[in-house]
């Protein structure tokens, strides 16, 4: 009576052993297929996996040209609904495949699949929402892995590291800057409120133009009439080319720094941890003193 129990609870939870056997073996060449790109159907996958974001994205360019939408913008929004299906399964298959499921969906790739097929959907209850789903391109990332661009990919960590390193002084410049846009906006409405009050009617409108002139982008739609505030503008317009120089400095200096730093670096054999100091007996990460044979030599030996 157990035993026919038993089968009972296992046929309808559907997780007997060849069950669970079969699904294991499936979630395995899923995963194969979709996450790596060693293999040659994985590399398939992945180039047509590119192939449908650049249509995608060229479909959405095309549909905000009025001349093109009017004649095909049928068509390119039936197109547009099959890639997003296409990509909505795509995303079911990568979450129910994935070896850690809550890990990809938190990831930045997981991220970045799911938010590139809710534009779509939105559409239907938001009009032109789908023009948001171009943030498709991102998944072009992936292109450093399929092709194995693993210096590409070393490089914009350097970068991302540099600027990681640089944060608080570049926050303490945009703090200078803010104080600054507010001090010669709140002037400029003063010096120009007077003969000016159309384009100098507020200080936020005043900081509007000083934020606009001191990142030299001068739109003309605010302008200065008074002799003293031209020569406080033409003051601004200087500085403004010698401000836009200084987040560029802090971050090559960085980077510099970084570069600087992995070259006379040690490399632990036991971690691979390659930021080690020149100077450096034992590893910071691990603790196994430098220079030694590596964990496979260890193990051999």
């Amino acid at each position: 009576m157990k035993k026919i129990v038993k089968e009972i609870k296992l046929f309808f939870i559907g997780k007997t052993p060849e069950c669970k056997k079969g699904t294991a073996i499936w979630k395995a060449e899923l995963h194969d297929i979709i996450f790596e790109s060693d293999t040659v159907k994985g590399k398939i996958f992945d180039i047509i996996l590119l192939f449908f974001i650049t249509l995608s994205t060229l479909i959405i360019m095309l549909e905000s040209v009025p001349g093109i939408s009017s004649k095909i913008g049928f068509w390119l929004y039936i197109l547009d609904w099959w890639v997003t299906i296409s990509f909505t399964v795509e995303y079911i298959l990568r979450v129910s495949s994935a070896k850690k499921a809550k890990k990809y969906s938190t990831s930045f790739y997981g991220i970045i699949d799911l938010l590139s097929i809710i534009p779509t959907y939105l559409s239907i209850f938001f009009v032109q929402s789908h023009y948001l789903a171009i943030i498709r391109i991102l998944r072009l990332l992936r292109i450093f892995r399929i092709f194995k661009m693993g210096t590409y990919i070393d490089e914009s960590n350097s970068l991302l590291i540099s600027l990681r390193r640089s944060k608080r002084k570049i926050f303490v410049f945009l703090y200078f800057i803010i104080i600054t846009t507010l001090i010669l906006g709140s002037l400029m409405y003063v010096i120009e409120g007077g003969r000016n009050r159309e384009s100098f009617s507020s200080i936020p409108q005043s900081m509007y133009w000083a934020v606009v002139t001191l990142t030299t982008v001068g739109y003309g739609d605010v302008a200065p009439v008074t002799v003293l505030g031209k020569i406080i503008a033409s003051g601004i317009m200087i500085l403004g080319y010698s401000i836009i120089s200084v987040p560029a400095g802090l971050l090559s200096a960085e980077y510099t720094r970084h570069k600087k730093n992995q070259l006379n670096s040690k490399k632990c054999n036991f971690c691979n941890t390659i930021n080690n100091e020149a100077d450096a007996i034992y590893c910071k990460h691990c603790g196994h003193i430098l220079n030694t044979p590596t964990k496979n030599n260890d193990l051999n030996s």
